[in-house]
């Protein structure tokens, strides 16, 4: 009877991130600080019901996978026409400043020198902050009217640029991390990967822009779109060395022009991934947050780290926006916004996990961290936006800005 355990385990997932989410929501917290939550509670450090198997890890993998192809599909190419170099600039600095204070803060405490794999334990920390999740931000920007607002449409065209950014670097991190490899195969396998990307990518898109217009309501749009995810995966970490995530965001900006399928194609898929995928994701991430190791010195770290993270996206995007000739008050608004940390960061700690760059006993204090960020942001941008006058405020943007799913 114990090969059906893993009938146990996902059921128990369900349930308790649905019901810890629910919970969550009621007090205004993102949903996935409850499917944390339920991933701690029913794992070794909680009641010890769950535990990490191959189904689990498997299972996860593919809820990753999902929800970064659902994040490239929701990506508005018109929206980062229109927000155009200021949008750039912020993204840049709101990935490279967290990543050197982000990195700096692990190094201090557990640096042990200039060696190779010091400086890349430091990295992989500094990228798991450099992501941003919008959908927290604007839901508070929805929520007081200033979604379509100069300061709105900006911070949305940034997330989506710092997210591709951090992706890319992720994926050299990654590269990096076999010693085996030189940094110049490492830069080359990258550049190929962007190369046959770029004509698969054609070649597929013109195969579905022309099949969508026949199919738009087909449920074979929307597999053939996962298939298409799940190969693109694949190829870019048997193939080039890539992150399969890298591989699946793309393959979803591939398909987000399709004017005709887009939304039907990221609803259908969407659904299939926060279904089942998604919750046992952010569950196993529960499951592998042990907090016996906690003691004084992770505790300050946390604490250092959760400060750093705040203060670099404040601060990098935040100069970036003032040099884009915003004013004071929005530049403050817009680093703010970039604040929140979420599902991309924990794809990246994940990702670190596995690849032994980031310690299991560090975890704990990072995913602290993003929880952090994601709580204080809203509190931080209802202050802005209502002490003093914002000339963000106003309603500028000619199209309603699209709410993607982001970390």
């Amino acid at each position: 009877m114990d090969s059906y355990s893993f009938l146990l385990s996902l059921a128990l997932i369900l349930l308790f991130t649905k019901i810890f989410g629910i919970a969550t929501a009621h007090v205004h917290l993102p949903q996935v600080v409850g499917a944390l939550l339920a991933g701690v509670l029913l794992g070794p450090s909680g009641i010890g019901l769950l535990h990490q198997s191959d189904f689990l890890v498997k299972t996860a993998e593919i809820g990753v996978i999902m929800l970064m192809f659902i994040a490239g599909i929701d990506t508005d190419i018109n929206e980062l026409k229109r927000t155009g170099p200021a949008a750039c600039l912020i993204a840049v600095l709101g990935v490279f400043v967290p990543i050197l204070g982000c990195g700096g803060v692990y190094y201090l405490f557990f640096g042990s020198g200039f060696d190779r794999t010091s400086m890349l334990k430091a990295a992989f920390v500094g990228v798991v902050f450099a992501a941003t999740s919008v959908s927290i931000t604007v839901e508070t920007l929805n929520e007081m009217g200033k979604l379509k607002s100069r300061v709105g449409t900006t911070i949305l065209s940034a997330a989506i640029i710092d997210d591709i950014i951090g992706i890319i670097v992720l994926s050299v991190l990654s590269a990096m991390g076999d010693s085996r490899v030189s940094p110049l195969a490492t830069v080359f396998k990258i550049l190929a990967f962007f190369v046959f990307t770029f004509i698969v990518g054609f070649i597929v898109y013109k195969v579905f822009k022309k099949v969508s217009v026949n199919h738009e309501t087909s449920r074979r749009i929307a597999v053939w779109a996962l298939a298409f995810c799940f190969l693109m995966s694949y190829c870019a970490e048997k193939l080039f060395g890539v992150a399969d995530i890298t591989g699946a965001y793309f393959a979803g900006v591939i398909l987000c022009n399709l004017t005709k399928s887009r939304q039907y194609v990221a609803k259908k898929i969407t659904a299939a991934s926060y279904l089942v995928f998604s919750p046992v994701f952010f569950a196993n991430i529960g499951l592998k947050t042990d907090l016996s190791g906690i003691n004084t010195s992770i505790i300050l770290f946390a604490l250092v780290l959760a400060v750093m993270a705040v203060l670099t996206k404040i601060v990098g995007c935040g100069l970036a926006a003032r040099a884009t000739k915003m004013s004071n008050r929005e530049s403050l608004t817009v680093g703010i916004g970039m604040v929140a940390r979420g599902e991309v960061a924990l794809m990246v700690a994940q990702k670190g996990i596995d690849s032994g760059y980031i310690d299991s006993s560090v975890f704990p204090a990072i995913v602290l961290c993003v929880v952090i960020a994601a709580l204080i942001t809203p509190v931080l941008l209802k202050l802005s936006i209502t002490h003093g006058k914002s000339s963000g405020g106003e309603t500028e943007a000619t199209e309603p800005a699209k709410e993607c799913i982001n970390e």
